[in-house]
């Protein structure tokens, strides 16, 4: 359960958020959006936050988006994860900029820092802990946050079970191609009431950390924020389940059903 199974499996599954059209954005500076996640349906393992604040790079303009995990108490005693993803991206384009990436997984460490010249296509990779410094060829990469905005910054409302999305992700010096299956819509009960939600399923490699390729269902509410909302995974060992906890900053109304 190495490299991120409370945060970073979490931030990669949820990348599978999405939006409506440019007139009505679905997200803001200011949103905070707040996981709480368990193990095996009992064991709270941690939480994860991801935020999103208005800031400047290069005297640019840009929205700086920070996602961090941590392992509950009881699950720290033998495993803690303190992890911290951050994303400067255009919010008009949703272009990532700049990408940081530091995380201590029970002793498991990286300090990296990726930055990315679009008009070069090039991405620069610095390792702060093994002292390397490497440029990659790249073509219209995202990185592992700026996904999550990027996805959402499009119109999928007329997607219907069966369609596919197909992202692509640079991390770890190497690109990463992310397919995501459609299901359909779904009226979920939540802690703040039925929810009507899109449905989907992203194709993940099974194996060391997943039980099968379709391993993984994550509910995004069908509103005008189009946050994720629950997320399930049957992992090699156990199952991670996710549910967003608490919220605030949003761009839109956030919509419950009301029988």
């Amino acid at each position: 359960m190495r490299k991120s199974i409370i945060f970073l499996l979490f931030i990669n599954i949820v990348f599978t958020s999405f939006s409506q059209d440019r007139s009505s954005p679905a997200f803001q500076g200011g949103e905070w959006l707040q996981y709480r996640m368990s193990y095996s349906g009992f064991l709270k393992a941690g939480t994860a936050t991801l935020s999103l604040q208005e800031t400047e790079l290069g005297g640019e303009k840009v929205l700086h988006a920070i996602g961090e995990g941590k392992t509950a108490a009881v699950v720290g005693w033998f495993f803690k994860v303190e992890d911290k993803y951050e994303s400067y991206f255009k919010a008009s384009e949703v272009k990532p900029l700049l990408f940081k990436r530091k995380i201590n997984e029970g002793g498991y460490k990286k300090d990296k820092q990726i930055t990315f010249d679009h008009n070069k296509n090039t991405a620069r990779v610095q390792d702060f802990l093994k002292k390397k410094d490497s440029t990659y060829a790249v073509s219209g990469p995202q990185d592992m946050i700026s996904t999550f905005y990027f996805l959402r910054s499009h119109d999928t409302k007329n997607l219907k079970a069966g369609d596919e999305i197909d992202v692509s992700m640079f991390f770890d010096e190497k690109s990463y191609p992310f397919k995501l299956h459609c299901l359909g819509f779904e009226t979920i009960k939540t802690k703040f009431g039925k929810i009507k939600t899109q449905k989907f399923r992203p194709l993940v490699q099974a194996g060391r950390v997943f039980k099968a390729e379709e391993s993984v269902t994550i509910w995004i509410t069908a509103d005008e924020n189009k946050i994720p909302i629950k997320m399930k995974a049957s992992l090699a060992v156990g199952s991670l389940r996710a549910e967003l906890e608490a919220y605030k900053g949003l761009a839109n109304p956030f919509e419950v059903v009301y029988d």
